[in-house]
């Protein structure tokens, strides 16, 4: 029984496969797509474990189409070159092209994704890329433009359920047993919408010399709690709780805790996390949570993301440090973060709002006579570079969507709109 469980059960049809509902119910987009039989390049985002190779396989079945996989952490550039060289080989005409499947596609460097440019732009293959991370950080906007981009979700607790019942009933080595799943909380909550973890917890758990009478196995939250105590690590392949880790590492930052945020940062790097990503999620803090009490915060996380960039590994664990020590020993706000949020609700309760005519651009002599720029008032020109005018929309006058915290710095923000804009402000 060398295989693991989640490759036993991994789906060969999109009618086993579990999740994803908006993207392969009936009348979704990429099963319109399939069963018409012709696909375009596309790339699934989403976090690990919710079917991405899975479905890319089950797309390949379908077709009959020659299906190449790269890795994006072992293939170079001549992988590429060679993988397109073969799909040219087994083009035929009217018949849809290879498939070229690339699993962590975001770890591709720019010259691996130039080289798949041309191949894509042609047809010679259809190309399906599958990443954990925002493609818009780590996929070039050429490769992105040729390339449809599919939002993948963590399964739901009714999807977590039926994967377990499939399990216990269809896996050839588990049906054959005594399995009662008398409880399955602990198992959903560490599992995570993670079916390839969850199906590791199972395995795991099932083979735990704990049972009961005549060899029977009854699953029960202390159980399975038990089990990956003695054995952490089983359910998750690089040895990290990905998303809790990181969690647990922003919200160290933002409690102030530069302890709590150094070990949960050499916890991501001995779990091997991509050091990108954890200078994405620095940078983001520096935004959202120390915002305007210390901007320079955000000059520290960028400096710290550029000098990862450019010193490489394991030298850029130590400006990492530095601006995760700096990010939690600074003054927080997140004044900034909720204003933008309170603007885009206002928008989308409100709809498009005109623009005030004195606002309007008016580059034509037509617009001039509509009134487009007439009447605006130049801030320069006047004592203080201020001067009052209306600024949002009719409909909109008096709404507040930015509120100033308590630190230094938005105090000294605070005042200087007070002087300007008086008691209308500050109501």
């Amino acid at each position: 029984m060398s295989e693991p469980l989640a490759e036993r059960l991994r789906p060969r049809t999109l009618d086993e496969y579990i999740g994803q509902q908006h993207l392969v119910g009936p009348g979704a987009v990429l099963r319109q797509m399939i069963e018409s039989g012709r696909i375009s390049s596309f790339i699934l985002w989403g976090p690990p474990g919710v079917g991405k190779t899975t479905l890319a396989h089950i797309i390949a079945n379908r077709l009959d189409v020659p299906f190449h996989t790269l890795s994006a952490v072992t293939s170079g550039v001549k992988d590429v070159r060679d993988v397109i060289e073969r799909a040219q080989k087994e083009r035929f005409f009217n018949q849809p092209s290879p498939i070229l499947f690339i699993d962590e596609i975001h770890r591709f460097s720019k010259s691996q994704q130039d080289s798949l440019l041309g191949a894509v732009e042609k047809g010679t293959v259809t190309l399906i890329g599958a990443t954990t991370e925002n493609p818009s950080f780590e996929v070039i906007r050429p490769l992105l433009s040729r390339c449809q981009l599919y939002v993948l979700k963590s399964l739901e607790k009714d999807d977590l359920l039926q994967l377990l019942d499939r399990a216990l009933k269809q896996d050839i080595y588990l049906r054959e047993r005594k399995i009662e799943l008398k409880e399955t909380g602990a198992m959903l909550r560490f599992s995570g919408g993670d079916a390839r973890k969850l199906l590791n917890i199972l395995e795991l758990v099932t083979a735990s010399p704990v049972s009961g009478q005549d060899g029977e196995i009854v699953i029960t939250d202390e159980l399975v709690e038990h089990c990956l105590q003695q054995n952490p690590l089983a359910y998750d392949k690089d040895g990290e709780m990905h998303y809790d880790i990181i969690s647990a590492f922003i919200k160290s930052i933002r409690g102030s805790d530069p302890d709590a945020a150094l070990y949960w940062m050499a916890r991501m790097i001995e779990g091997g996390e991509d050091p990108q990503f954890i200078a994405r999620r620095l940078v983001i803090s520096a935004a959202e949570d120390i915002g305007l009490a210390n901007p320079n915060a955000l000059l520290l996380a960028n400096a710290a993301f550029d000098a990862v960039m450019k010193i490489g590994w394991p030298e850029g664990r130590i400006p990492l440090a530095e601006a995760t020590v700096y990010l939690a020993t600074s003054p927080k706000s997140n004044s900034a973060y909720l204003g933008i949020d309170s603007a885009l609700q206002l928008v989308r309760q409100t709809g498009n709002q005109p623009v005030p005519l004195p606002l309007r651009n008016a580059p034509t002599k037509l617009m001039k006579d509509l009134g487009y720029h007439d009447g605006y008032k130049y801030a320069h020109d006047y004592p203080g570079h201020f001067v009052e005018q209306q600024y949002l929309p009719d409909a909109l006058v008096g709404h507040r969507l930015w509120h100033a915290q308590h630190s230094p710095s938005e105090e000294k923000l605070y005042q200087q709109m007070l002087r300007c804009w008086g008691k209308r402000f500050e109501d």
